[in-house]
């Protein structure tokens, strides 16, 4: 048995010798491009369908589904071959739909305001279980009457700290589903070498930074792999980046009340912002609950604002709609049902009992 969306062109052509030789492409176009399990692939033999199903067996085993927003966002909770959880989401919205994937089981970075960090680490995901989750997103979506369009990596885990299967499975998403590089965003912390690595694969799929902090000191406490990797050091990859994909940057911004949704806070995030040739774009996100700390975000009126002070200031800045947030699917709240490490109530007056 062979998992179904980790085996390559060569494990089906060897699966069916024997079969004629257009038979693999059918395999291959019902798996990707019909998303389509075996046994339902109508252009194939039902005897061959039976023993592909068996042959190609899932990764992801279905535990859970919750939905939110009138049905729009949909989180799947799925079991891995050893006993780890991982979730998905799919938000559809008048002209796209997306998928959001983790790439690791948990997460080591630590960040205490979210809720997949406080979890812990499990283990990286492959490349397949990676890749099953936009399909079976993507057949959902389609029995809606929907395209998935768009994927970003901002589910469970670091994607660069698991580059090279991240990378394997942005190029089946692309090659073989179909969906267009401008349409694929990972998003990292700031790992910088992961940065560089993914700068020097051909495919230009766009870049978001969780960056939450625009001094050192303040995302040292927020950001623990900062400590690793300063801002200095982080801009500089990010720049590398940009001139090798000409792609804008878009950095990730969790407002949380008092501490990091100030005027000096947006004075410090534009001049980052500015750095590049092509001025990076800011996602604000109103900082969503979480088990292990009891934090306050920004109030409505402070996000508006904090956005209002960053386009002042020259920087193209959106406020990012929270969806699924009674579901536990919105940003920061992914944990796949791990208990969650309780951490401290205060810091810098944004936690409060």
């Amino acid at each position: 048995m062979i998992p179904r969306y980790g085996a390559s062109r060569a494990d089906v052509d060897q699966l069916l010798v024997g079969e004629p030789r257009y038979r693999a492409e059918q395999v291959w176009r019902g798996l990707y491009t019909e998303l389509c399990d075996p046994a339902n692939m109508s252009a194939v033999p039902k005897a061959l369908r039976s023993r592909l199903d068996v042959e190609l067996v899932p990764s992801l085993s279905a535990i859970s589904e919750f939905s939110s927003d009138k049905g729009s966002t949909i989180k799947f909770l799925w079991e891995l071959d050893g006993g780890g959880r991982i979730e998905t989401v799919l938000m559809l919205y008048p002209e796209r739909a997306t998928v959001c994937v983790s790439t690791q089981a948990g997460c080591a970075m630590a960040c205490g305001f979210c809720a997949t960090g406080q979890a812990g680490f499990t283990r990286h995901l492959t490349p397949g279980e990676i890749v099953e989750q936009v399909v079976r997103a993507a057949q959902r979506a389609k029995a809606m009457g929907r395209r998935v369009s768009n994927v970003v990596y901002m589910g469970m885990g670091e994607p660069l700290a698991n580059e090279e299967p991240v990378w394997q499975s942005l190029l089946r998403i692309h090659d073989d589903i179909g969906i267009s590089a401008r349409h694929l965003t990972v998003s990292t912390v700031g790992i910088v070498p992961g940065i560089k690595r993914l700068a020097a694969r051909p495919l230009p799929v766009s870049l978001a930074v969780s960056l939450h902090a625009a001094n050192d000191e303040l995302r040292d406490s927020l950001v623990p792999v900062n400590r690793r990797y300063p801002l200095d050091v982080l801009m500089e990859a990010c720049g590398e980046y940009l001139e090798a994909k000409g792609r804008r940057l878009s950095f990730e911004w969790a407002l949380i009340a008092d501490v990091n949704d100030r005027p000096s806070d947006a004075i410090e995030l534009a001049g980052l912002c500015r750095r590049f040739r092509v001025p990076a774009h800011v996602n604000l996100i109103p900082l969503n609950p979480t088990p292990g700390y009891s934090v306050r975000g920004s109030a409505k009126s402070r996000v508006y604002a904090f956005a209002d002070q960053l386009i002042e200031l020259g920087v193209n800045a959106t406020v990012r709609r929270n969806r699924g947030t009674d579901i536990a699917a919105a940003c920061g709240q992914l944990a796949a049902g791990q208990p969650v490490k309780l951490g401290p109530k205060s810091l810098g007056g944004a936690y409060e009992d």
